[in-house]
């Protein structure tokens, strides 16, 4: 049976799931793989376990092999490195009074770059800081300023419900959020409860969207006036998980009706 490891390569960050191929990991090892930046070394956080096909696609990237001591002791280097980086860049960005906030610095595993991510409210002429980076890292540097969902993607945390963050834990892609989807599933719109850790509309908004939409889509709306076999009345509340909708009968009476569950 295939067998699957999680990879993180940042602490912190996103875990990625590998196949280890021929090689037995365990926890806490480190492994070297093939990444987009090129070659990579991450720490094993997860596994092995059975690859699920519902979750994992039908190829997955192998893992090259075991981390030497070496390569380990440089990953170590590097961490130090973008410590040592983050504090200068942030001694400069005071010094030359810039409007931009860092939020984090990777340091590539072969030292070929270095990019510094921050957050801004507009456009940050940022190329004397540049100058101050390159003399002092003696490397490719790069300034990428990324968006407020990025930055709790990067940084981590906890939500509203106690749990990671979708985010910074499985999501590969933002997806479009609206107050449409909270009002569709009958969620208090007050904004401290539908808002995540970055201020915008939480990403779980979408989840159950299409679910309550379908089940919706037979259920008198709200206000609508219905006749029932006890009268007359308004439809005043949905429950849409138990298809019941609560409807104000014109004598000032309240009374519950169970709808027929949707065609499957």
């Amino acid at each position: 049976m295939d067998k699957v490891i999680g990879i993180r390569f940042r602490q912190g960050g996103k875990i990625y799931h590998f196949d280890p191929g021929d090689f037995t990991f365990k926890r806490d090892d480190y492994v070297i793989v093939h990444t987009e930046q090129g070659m990579g070394l991450g720490r094993v956080v997860e596994g092995p376990f059975p690859r699920d096909p519902r979750v994992h696609p039908a190829e997955i990237k192998k893992v090259d092999r075991p981390a030497t001591d070496e390569e380990i002791q440089t990953h170590l280097s590097n961490t130090e490195v973008e410590r040592d980086a983050k504090n200068y860049c942030l001694e400069r960005i005071a010094a030359h009074n810039l409007a931009m906030n860092l939020v984090d610095v990777e340091y590539f595993f072969d030292g070929s770059r270095i990019i510094f991510y921050f957050t801004a409210e507009g456009r940050v002429d940022f190329r004397e800081l540049l100058k101050d980076l390159v003399r002092r890292l003696r490397t490719r540097v790069e300034l990428r300023q990324i968006g407020i969902r990025n930055q709790a993607k990067m940084v981590g945390g906890l939500g509203n419900c106690g749990r990671p963050l979708c985010c910074s834990s499985f999501l590969k892609n933002f997806h479009a959020v609206s107050i449409k989807m909270a009002k569709e599933q009958n969620l208090s719109l007050n904004p401290a409860k539908i808002s995540g850790a970055c201020g915008r509309l939480m990403c779980c908004l979408q989840y159950e969207y299409d679910t309550y939409r379908e089940y919706k889509k037979d259920m008198p709306k709200l206000g609508k006036k219905i006749e029932l076999p006890e009268g007359r009345g308004k439809v005043i509340r949905q429950n849409v998980m138990d298809r019941t909708v609560t409807v104000l009968l014109e004598d000032g009476r309240e009374i519950e009706k169970k709808l027929d569950n949707p065609e499957k």
